[in-house]
């Protein structure tokens, strides 16, 4: 069964529900952690991507990983485990109205992990990123080749396989240079 890959325009709203979700945490979470960021392809100014903000929360070391925990589960995320990738836990929401914010938003998707900051894959959300936001060349070629996945890969398995072998091209031509 073919699912429908929506990729949309970049949306400045991506940016600002960002922000709006960081300051929850950080309010929620405060000395607990080390940083919140934003990752993924909305995080790529210009970038044309699917409308799910991914989102790493940076901890210290995994003793502060409990807490983390507590907190996120007050606002209203459950913990999935670290689904194979070590150094990274995955959290779900239980509604579209979580995190709860007292007022009731209804948020957008969001993909919430929180990494040790030694994390191989926190390293690897950054470096993309970080790569994407200083070469238009790549965002106009990553996006070409989102656009032609979505239009024809059966499923969201399918299409994130096929994003697999850009995005380690330039992860391994950046570790590379920096050898």
């Amino acid at each position: 069964m073919k699912q429908n890959l929506k990729i949309e325009k970049y949306n400045l709203e991506w940016e600002k529900t960002f922000r709006c979700l960081s300051s929850i945490y950080q309010n929620k979470l405060g000395d607990l952690i080390i940083s919140i960021e934003h990752v993924g392809s909305t995080s790529v100014k210009g970038l044309s991507a699917k409308p799910i903000i991914d989102i790493d929360i940076v901890i210290e070391n995994k003793q502060l990983l409990r807490p983390v925990i507590k907190g996120l589960e007050e606002l209203g995320y459950y913990h999935e485990g670290d689904l194979g990738i070590k150094n990274r836990e995955a959290f779900a929401r239980t509604n579209q109205n979580v995190p709860k914010d007292n007022e009731g938003t209804t948020w957008m998707a969001h993909h919430l992990y929180v990494c040790l900051q030694n994390s191989d894959e926190l390293r690897r959300h950054l470096i993309f990123r970080d790569y994407l936001r200083e070469h238009p060349e790549a965002v106009r070629a990553y996006e070409s080749l989102k656009r032609e996945l979505a239009r024809s890969t059966n499923d969201r398995e399918s299409y994130t396989q096929g994003k697999g072998d850009f995005i380690e091209f330039i992860i391994n031509s950046l570790q590379e240079k920096l050898k």
